[in-house]
């Protein structure tokens, strides 16, 4: 994933928790589960 997609995602999934507040714990495990793999992959 390019760097200049997480602002995208970022406020994809921000406007996403406010329509769907359930949704919260499902965004924040998906975003750790993509930084950890950045993470991963870029070093």
């Amino acid at each position: 994933m390019n760097a200049n997609v997480m602002p995208i995602v970022s406020i994809i999934a921000g406007i996403l928790i406010l329509v769907y507040p359930r949704l919260l714990n499902y965004v924040v495990a998906i975003y750790l589960i993509l930084v950890g793999l950045m993470g991963f992959m870029g070093s």
